[in-house]
């Protein structure tokens, strides 16, 4: 029988990568308004420490921990920080990410595995870091930030290394939610379109690409990072307990067209 409680994400934890600043503070936020104790995963310190403490101002525990996700150790002191608040782990967000616009033929190699490290390795790393705790559990829900750039082809930017790290999410994601099901784990991601935040909402105002990304979305606007945190918030909760290794695009039905 369906029950509205089934939403709820009181008394559990999580970790959000990437979680002081962008749609990671906005993932943040929303799991805490749910009830969710939060482990704020982020490099920069000063954002970092500002996230979890807006966070504990509205009741709930959080801890920022300084994190670099390329860097296996830093992961797993996460998922430790997350035992030392309650003693399990029930969610995973792996939201950290960054995009790089050059050419494909101009691409440093050093550059390509950067973008590659941070938007694809450390989801594989940050899903093995959290695996052993969430199969003791017998119960867990990864969420990974892919990106309708893991389907499409954006224009006019070049950002080959983005796309294709994006689609290795992806796969990624599916790959893991057959191979971990039996243990409980479920492994969903979110598939964000262009959204106002710092890595894409200043460009809507560029008389070149703003016109070209308003024109190739049926909404005719960018998203807000508010606008995906309910998709974040059902993945994470018992409301989707049926559901894993499934892609939610939320990107005012770019794909569709």
């Amino acid at each position: 029988m369906f029950r509205k409680e089934m939403f709820s994400l009181a008394g559990r934890t999580g970790i959000v990568t990437g979680g002081g600043q962008g749609l990671g503070r906005a993932f943040c936020r929303a799991y805490a308004e749910m009830g969710a104790n939060v482990v704020v995963a982020e490099i920069n310190p000063e954002t970092g420490a500002e996230a979890a403490g807006e966070l504990r101002a509205l009741g709930v525990e959080s801890l920022f921990v300084r994190t670099d996700v390329t860097r296996r150790e830093d992961l797993e002191a996460a998922v430790e920080a997350a035992l030392g608040l309650a003693g399990r782990v029930d969610f995973l967000h792996n939201n950290a990410g960054i995009t790089l616009w050059k050419e494909a033929e101009l691409v440093p190699g050093d550059d390509w595995r950067r973008v590659w490290d941070v938007n694809l390795n450390s989801v594989f790393l940050g899903c093995q870091a959290v695996f052993p705790v969430m199969k003791r559990q017998g119960k867990g829900s990864i969420v990974n930030t892919a990106s309708m750039s893991a389907r499409i082809v954006n224009v006019p930017q070049r950002q080959a290394s983005y796309n294709a790290s994006k689609a290795g999410v992806l796969h990624l994601t599916r790959s893991l939610a057959v191979e971990w099901a039996g243990y409980g784990i479920r492994v969903n991601c979110i598939s964000p379109g262009y959204m106002n935040g710092p890595m894409a909402g200043r460009f809507f105002d560029d008389p070149e690409i703003g016109p070209i990304w308003r024109g190739m979305t049926p909404m005719r606007r960018p998203g807000e990072p508010e606008e995906l945190c309910g998709a974040a918030v059902l993945l994470a909760s018992d409301a989707s307990s049926f559901t894993t290794g499934a892609d939610f695009a939320i990107d005012g039905g770019f794909t569709c067209v």
